[in-house]
Parts: structure tokens; sequence; C-alpha cells
């Protein structure tokens, strides 16, 4: 007889035990075993514990290719997280199989064995004399692999929840996603919490709504203290929740008719001598021009359409030299200066900081993060088989993204909502920001250089946003034609193509990848994207959650929506006015709460560089990985050092606190 060495790995997950009768059987390029039945009497795999087998056979099996794993019900029918599973054979050869995935039924799975594959599926069914069937349902597509209809899949389907944007998984409940995507005991009964606690603070209204550990950090009071000054309005668009629309101005827009005789600038020299040199920076609004405002409590809310002169000053300081609030120049849309009344200028840039983060919210951070994440996810999982080096290497970073998509949906993205941009104005402002958007502008190097911001001082989100490089696929793909013939890989990013960006050649998103360099630049990018893109303006290394609460705690600096029009003369705003026009307390604090539910990580988060399931085996990834980490290190040591000599330390790109995956 024939013996393998079998240590089965219990995840340490809440409920990953199981008391059912477990089954295994190895199959080889020579043939297969008997299913064995590994529980015996005795039930083995609790959660956490590593068990120990021998399953015999009359004769070497080969080499292992795939186990088949299946429960059946002892008393009652319970859900089991098995982690991995490694055999070592009677050469000592040890073959890893990773499985991270719920078994909740009596099915038979089937897991491949974990060396990194890109073009040997078809060859393993074929040896093993295998064929596949497909079974389509109404919300998935299961694929099994015969002769014991094993399931070896579970295929999400695509599903369009507006025309115009990205497309998302069919699935209109948290019951209706594929278990394995599910947020952890943990991490429900956490959001739940904070979401009873927010909505309690939320109805004692005021003061009541800002947890305590808040009120004492520094940030939030800095704000408050300083929030009317221009080097703070500023300092912002560069370091702020959106550094995304700032860029370098060379030639004034024709809407935005500023005359060197207007501005009042920082320095010696004048508006063109100031633009050829670099030194003038603009923000353009126009994508909220023509987005139908909210209507709140029967109220109707205003949004504007702005755009903002900015000059960098001799002490690498960015000020802000005008301001007009409409895209249409008109007798009515005057033109803000500095120079105006107090309340004239301090009105015009509370309804920049409006704009501002209502553009945020959901030009940026929803549609460039959370949906665009969705659209990698859902075509990993439809597209590319668990041995995949790219499966392995993105799917840490795909960890809640599909459940935290589907309550926002249900939640955030409704038809009343609680900003300026809420109801229509959200699928307006997507629908919009899709049409526009360019794949030079998901890549932060490309971005940077396109906006001119490449020697802009003190923009710490560029300092550190650039040192985010994985390149693991390159021990896997070594020349331009094996990324050509590699039909997985190039029907994940197809799909990527067709469902995300709507087949807009318009975008410039690769089609298909012919070279090595393409498919390494568009990983980088999904990387980025689901880990520091997304966790920058909810991550603080201190006491306060968030940089948008960090920012947002002061209301006046970010209002989310204002409740009455920006004046159309100067000379007629008041405190008073000012105060008329900020948002109801009541909506005030239901947009603080907010904020603060979804800053709130859990306390099971998995930051950059953590990889606590172990889907790759090879030498060569798992040493990447390890230099990786020893890079993330260093990295986060610079950014501590930096900040510790800074008046406002810019925490928000720390390895340390920024979350692999958009899962909040």
């Amino acid at each position: 007889m024939i013996n393998y060495e079998v240590t089965v790995f219990t995840g340490n997950l809440a409920l990953a035990s199981t008391f059912n009768n477990v089954y295994i059987t190895l199959v080889g390029t020579d043939g297969e075993s008997k299913r064995i039945d590994l529980t015996s009497w005795k039930p083995s795999f609790f959660r956490g514990q590593v068990s120990h087998f021998i399953v015999s056979c009359p004769k070497s099996l080969g080499k292992l290719v795939m186990i088949k794993l299946d429960k059946q019900k002892r008393f009652l029918q319970d859900s089991w997280y098995p982690a991995k599973v490694e055999v070592k054979s009677p050469k000592n050869k040890t073959y890893h199989f990773p499985i991270y995935h719920w078994i909740t039924d009596s099915e038979v799975y089937c897991f491949r064995e974990g060396t990194g594959l890109w073009k040997c599926a078809c060859l393993i069914y074929t040896v093993l004399g295998l064929y596949i069937i497909f079974i389509e349902t109404a919300d998935t597509l299961v694929i099994r692999l015969s002769t014991h209809h094993s399931v070896i899949a579970i295929v999400p389907s695509w599903d369009v929840y507006a025309q115009g944007i990205p497309h998302c998984i069919k699935g209109n409940s948290i019951q209706s996603l594929p278990y394995d995507v599910h947020f952890s005991l943990t991490k429900t009964a956490e959001m739940k919490y904070t979401a009873v606690t927010g909505m309690h603070q939320d109805s004692l209204g005021g003061d009541s709504c800002i947890p305590k550990s808040s009120k004492k950090y520094y940030f939030p009071d800095f704000v408050h203290k300083h929030w009317k000054e221009d080097s703070l309005f500023g300092y912002q668009f560069l370091n702020g929740v959106n550094p995304m629309l700032i860029r370098c101005c060379k030639a004034l827009p024709k809407n935005f008719p500023v005359t060197g005789d207007m501005v009042s600038l920082h320095g010696r020299g004048s508006l063109a001598d100031e633009m050829m040199k670099g030194n003038i920076f603009l923000c353009d609004y126009k994508l909220l021009d023509g987005v139908q405002p909210n209507t709140i409590n029967k109220k109707k809310q205003y949004l504007m359409a702005p755009l903002i002169l900015l000059q960098k000053t001799p002490d690498n300081k960015l000020m802000p030299i005008a301001i007009q609030l409409k895209q249409k120049p008109a007798k009515d849309n005057p033109i803000f200066l500095p120079t105006d009344s107090e309340y004239d200028w301090l009105m015009a840039k509370i309804f920049v900081r409006s704009a501002d983060f209502n553009f945020y919210e959901v030009s940026v951070h929803l549609l460039r993060t959370h949906l665009l994440a969705e659209v990698f996810t859902v075509s990993l999982l439809r597209n590319l088989p668990m041995v995949h080096p790219l499966y392995k290497l993105l799917m840490p970073h795909t960890r809640y993204t599909l459940q935290i998509n589907v309550l926002a949906r249900q939640l955030l993205i409704s038809k009343t909502g609680y900003a300026a941009s809420g109801g229509k104005g959200v699928i307006t402002i997507l629908q919009k920001s899709l049409s526009s958007l360019t794949y030079s502008s998901l890549c932060i190097p490309d971005d940077i250089a396109e906006r001119g911001l490449k020697d802009v001082p003190n923009f710490y989100y560029r300092d550190d946003g650039l040192k985010f490089v994985k390149e693991i696929l390159t021990s896997y793909y070594k020349t331009d034609a094996e990324v050509q013939k590699d039909s997985e890989l190039q029907k994940w990013i197809q799909d990527i193509y067709e469902h995300g960006f709507l087949s807009q050649a318009s975008t410039g998103i690769p089609q298909k990848f012919s070279t090595v360099d393409e498919m390494v630049k568009f990983v980088t990018m999904v990387i980025f994207t689901c880990s520091a893109q997304h966790s920058a303006p909810i991550n603080d290394l201190s006491f306060t959650p968030s940089m948008q609460y960090d920012f947002g705690a002061w209301m006046p600096n970010s209002p989310v929506t204002l409740q009455l029009p920006p004046p159309t003369k100067k000379g007629k705003a008041s405190e008073k006015s000012m105060i008329d026009t900020f948002p109801n307390i009541q909506t005030t604090v239901h947009g603080m709460a907010v904020m603060w539910l979804l800053s709130k990580q859990s306390s099971d988060s998995i930051f950059l560089g953590q990889y606590p399931e172990e889907h790759f085996t090879e030498e060569v990834p798992c040493q990447k990985i390890k230099d990786f980490q020893v890079e993330l290190k260093r990295l986060s040591a610079e950014i501590k050092a930096r900040n510790s000599v800074l008046d406002l330390p810019y925490t928000y790109l720390d390895p340390d606190v920024t979350e692999n995956s958009v899962s909040i």
C-alpha cells in the first residue's frame, strides 16, 4: 500500500468548525484514491485546528493535481470553512491545495493543486477523462465537473443597476450573494452596533453625534479654528479628501473670464507670467453642471458647478485667487475674489466645499473605487480559476467588496439621500463621470503627470501613492506571447472593458493585453484602486476613523448640502445669510453619522501587505510577497518620519492603515 499524509487546516473564523462527516478523494495523473471518511467516530475539524490523517492507496497516484472534499450531515447540517489541505507523497513531495471556501452543503467540491497555472486547465480535464457541465440559474452559472457532479465554481452573473454606469453583480440582497463573499460575523456585528449607536446619536442631535474620541483629537479642532482661512481652503485640494481634480493651468477656460487686473497675486509677476511658470492651478467641477439637486424634507437644495483658480505662492502654499460658482459667465454669476467683503468671499468658498463633497462622494469615491472594484471582482470570479496567478494576486483585494456595494445600493444610493446630489443627481453624476473617465486618470503616475502636478511641493497623496507597485505576475509570464495566449486573462480584461466601462473605446481601457508591461500596469492600477485609492479618505493612524471625518466633522468646512442659492451680486452676503444657507441640524447630523459609520474599520480588517490566506505556494512569489512587506514597512517608517515634523500630518496612505480591499 502507498500512504499519503494528509493535513487539513480549518480556518480560524467564527463558525468555521463542523461536526459533519468529512470525506476526501485524492486525484492524480495516474488515478484517484477511494473516497475516505476523515471523521471516523471523532469530529476533528474545529476552528483553527490542524488535523492529520493517512490515506492509503494500492498504487501511486502519480502527480497529484486535485482533491475532492465533501461533508455529509451527521446530526444537523452545518457549515465548514477549510483553509487549506497539504498532502505529502511517499516520495516526500508536499502538494498544497489552497481552499479558503465555505462548504455549506453536501456537494462534492474539487480543489486544484496550488501551483500557479494559467494555461493548464484543459490539460487536467483531458488527463482525467472528465468533462464540464454548465447549469445556468436565475442568478448564477454553476459549473460542475463530472463524472461525480462535483462543484468546481459558482460564477456570478452581471446585472444593470442603472443605464450608463458600471454593471454590478446580479442579486439585490445579501442572501443572493455567494456565501464566500459575505462579511464575517465579527464585521456584521460591529457594523450593526455602529449603525445602532450612530442612529441613537443622530436622534439626540447636536454635539452628541460627534464620537467622544474625535472631540479630543487635534485635527477637527484645527479645522474648526482655521476653516475660514484661504491657506486651509487651498491645502485641501492637494491633501484633503479629494485631490483628484486640481490641475496645472496654462490657459484659462473661455467660460472663466478672469483677467490679470482682477486678481491679487502673492509675490511679484503677472497672471500670465505665473501661468507660464506653472504656478497657477484650476479646479473645474463642470461634471456637476446640470445635475438636478436633491429635495430634502420637501425643501429644494442647491449644488453649484464652480471653477476655482489657485496660485502656488513663493512660500509653497496653495492660495485661491478667484472663484466662479456657475459654469456660464453672466451678470448674476460674479467672479468672487479674496478682496471682496468677508462674507461674499466666505460664501463662495462654502459653495465650493459643498460641491467638492458631493463631487468626491459620487464621482471619485463611489465610481472610481466601489463600483470599479466590484467590476474587477465579478470579472475575477467569472473568468479566472483559483490556480490562476492573477486570481491568487487579486483575491485579497476583493474582500467584502460585493456585500458592501449591495448594502450601498440598498441604503445610500437612494431616491432621497442626505446630500445635495442625492436621488437622480447621483445617477446623473455617475453617468457623466463614467463617460469622461480615462484609463490614464486611474493610473496614478499618468494622472499626476497629465495634471501637471509632478513638481508641486507638499503633495503627500502623490508622494505616497506612487510607491504602491507589485509585479509578482512577471514570475509567471516571461514573454509577451504568454500573455497573449492566456485566454482566461484576456476574458478577464474583456469583461471589465465591456461591463465596467460599457465598451467605450474613448476611455482608453484596454480590451486585451498584448504585452507583460500592459498587464502589470493594469493590475497595479486595480490593486491601487482597491486599496490605497479607496482607503486614503477613510484612514487615519490616530484617534478618529477617517480623513472624511477629520475635514467634515466641522460642517461649514464640508456641507453635505446647501438650502439657499448662492449670491448673485456682491455685497449682499452676511453672517445670517450664511447660517440660513447651511443645511439644517437633522441633515447635518445625518451626514455626520453616515460618515462615521462608513469610516469605522472592523477589528478583522486586513491591511496592505498582509496575506493571511496563503493562495501562493511557490517559492518565488512567496519571496516577492516578503520583499513587498519589507518595502511597505520602509515606506510606513518614511511617512511617520515626515509626519513628525508637519503641522498637519498626512497619515492616510500609510500602509499600516491601508486596507487591502474596498470593505467599508
